[in-house]
């Protein structure tokens, strides 16, 4: 029995469409054949799996679940297409974030406050808070209470109405015909300034002038070479001049240096002790210094 022989229709320009027995064709006509179908293959094989895939996906999710089984999750692309195409595939699965994955805590930082004196002007440079200095205790302005006028018992050989200075207990005595002795505080010189003798009241002011000496103004160039009477004056409110020396028995408007060797050699008093001690005493007055 003859076998039917086996034809083959090629679409392509070298045959025309024509029909030809397989024992026939030509070797061109089998390279061009073999030719197409390679390249036609892969595409034919990716757009049936394709078919194939979305059809069994539309199955999977159109049937329902048998007994005992639990429907698969269902299949969702991932939008970040640079990820792996299998990594696409997986359920959705809900990720953190960067930040929610490691906790990362944000430090504030607090900026220092900056002043504007209104809204339009610049901007100024940070205020720095100064740290608090403590206050330092204020300087005793206040003579010590021994220093204040007293009345004390005096027995020495000098009679009443005498003044002794004692140098270096820093007390003036006025002496009193009751064998008392009115005392006061007095300031002296300062070492190199002290001295000591006898001398007489010649002459006394109120609210004196003074003069510096050349001596002084020398040591202290900033001294005046004269100052009117005054609260200012150095010499205070009044003033006893001890014979014809340059020391005196005055005032002073520094209180607190009285019972210190802070003079250059005049014997001074609070204002209100030499006004009382000025009424109490006479031009020729003795006064031992010692």
């Amino acid at each position: 029995m003859q076998q039917p022989e086996l034809l083959i229709i090629l679409a392509n320009p070298l045959t025309g469409g024509c029909k030809r027995p397989l024992n026939v064709v030509d070797n061109k006509l089998m390279s061009a054949a073999m030719f197409r179908l390679c390249n036609m293959l892969p595409r034919a094989l990716g757009f049936a799996g394709v078919l194939v895939l979305s059809t069994g996906l539309s199955g999977l999710a159109g049937s329902p679940a048998t007994a005992g089984q639990v429907s698969p999750p269902p299949l969702v692309l991932s939008p970040n297409l640079t990820e792996p195409w299998m990594l696409q595939l997986q359920p959705k699965v809900q990720r953190r974030s960067t930040a929610q994955r490691y906790q990362f805590k944000q430090q504030r930082i607090q900026q220092p406050q900056v002043r504007r004196a209104n809204w339009w002007s610049p901007r100024q440079q940070p205020v720095r808070q100064q740290p608090q200095r403590q206050a330092k205790a204020p300087q005793t302005r206040q003579i010590a209470p021994q220093f204040l006028p007293t009345i004390v018992n005096y027995d020495g050989p000098h009679k009443a109405g005498t003044i002794v200075i004692d140098t270096n207990e820093r007390f003036l005595y006025l002496v009193q015909n009751d064998g008392t002795a009115r005392r006061y505080g007095v300031g002296v010189g300062k070492p190199g300034f002290e001295w000591a003798g006898t001398h007489k009241v010649t002459r006394k002011a109120e609210w004196p002038d003074w003069r510096p000496p050349a001596e002084m103004r020398k040591r202290r160039p900033d001294l005046p070479t004269f100052m009117a009477g005054g609260p200012e004056n150095p010499l205070g409110a009044r003033a006893m001049y001890l014979g014809s020396t340059l020391y005196r028995i005055h005032g002073s408007n520094q209180p607190w240096t009285i019972g210190h060797a802070v003079s250059s050699g005049c014997i001074r008093m609070r204002n209100e002790d030499v006004m009382d001690l000025y009424e109490r005493v006479k031009v020729g007055t003795t006064v031992h210094v010692i």
